[in-house]
């Protein structure tokens, strides 16, 4: 495996008590480019003077997921990208098991770890073409696509289904490979949110994203149909925990409703949440 043909993207937001023992996992000699949606310089400094392999890319606000992914690709000049979460660590052997199929299966067009998903359907050592991946750990073969990669409009979720939607749609394949292994915590990769401001924020952009993706690829009459009934529920939950004086609940189905017909309007994904 050579270290030029691999570079490491990582997209944070104030995850700094997470992101250092994922970078500490990477090898020294592989490229690393960290995205940061913020504008916090100290944390730019201290990871490029502790990690000289790292270039750290400040995008001074919270543009998401997305477009962080994007802006950190569309910097990489190698054969090969990986897309890891910051709370993710790599094993001994992630990056070269990587390669070896790489090497073996010349046409992928992304690849993710074993422990990704059902790994019960395939054997050790053994790869399974796939329709989707999940987001915390995807190799790309940058060679199949345009700097055509996520779609910017999802702020969180449905990001990593929709850009394996595309692959398929455009012939390319996908695999997954139960010889690779990556550590996942699977938590928020936010240090700085509470737990009642991480719910409302996940709670918005699920239904905003739920909707935009099926009105994506099914229109946006079926997209309404298949939405109602959750904004019907959200409504009337918003009521009932109102009335009975539920403050976290209400805010939660406040935002899941929020999230919903600002999906259905066309507006952009806006929610933020505040930051301690």
């Amino acid at each position: 495996m050579e270290s030029n043909e691999l570079t490491i993207v990582i997209v944070t937001f104030k995850s700094e008590k997470k992101i250092f023992s994922c970078l500490d996992s990477i090898p020294s000699n592989i490229g690393t480019i960290v995205v940061e949606n913020s504008n916090n310089k100290l944390f730019k400094k201290e990871i490029e003077i502790k990690y000289p392999n790292v270039k750290c890319i400040l995008l001074g606000k919270n543009e998401g997921y997305s477009k962080g992914n994007n802006v950190g690709l569309k910097e990489v000049q190698t054969k090969f990208a990986l897309v890891l979460n910051p709370d993710t660590r790599l094993e001994k052997n992630s990056i070269a098991n990587f390669f070896i199929r790489a090497k073996e299966i010349k046409n992928f067009w992304l690849m993710g770890p074993g422990n990704d998903q059902s790994i019960k359907k395939i054997n050790q050592n053994k790869i399974l073409e796939v329709k989707n991946l999940k987001g915390f750990a995807i190799f790309f073969n940058l060679s199949k696509f345009n700097n055509n990669f996520f779609d910017e409009n999802f702020f969180l979720y449905f990001e990593e289904i929709d850009l394996c939607k595309r692959v398929i749609k455009n012939g390319g394949k996908i695999f997954l490979d139960s010889s690779i292994k990556i550590n996942h915590d699977g938590a928020s990769s936010a240090d700085d949110l509470n737990k009642d401001e991480l719910e409302k924020n996940r709670n918005w952009h699920w239904m905003w994203s739920t909707f935009y993706f099926h009105k994506k690829y099914k229109g946006f009459l079926i997209a309404l149909l298949l939405i109602m009934p959750n904004l019907f529920s959200s409504i009337f939950k918003t009521i009932l925990y109102q009335v009975i004086f539920n403050k976290k609940k209400r805010d939660i189905y406040f935002c899941r409703t929020s999230g919903i017909i600002n999906s259905i309007l066309g507006k952009n994904s806006w929610y933020r949440p505040p930051i301690n």
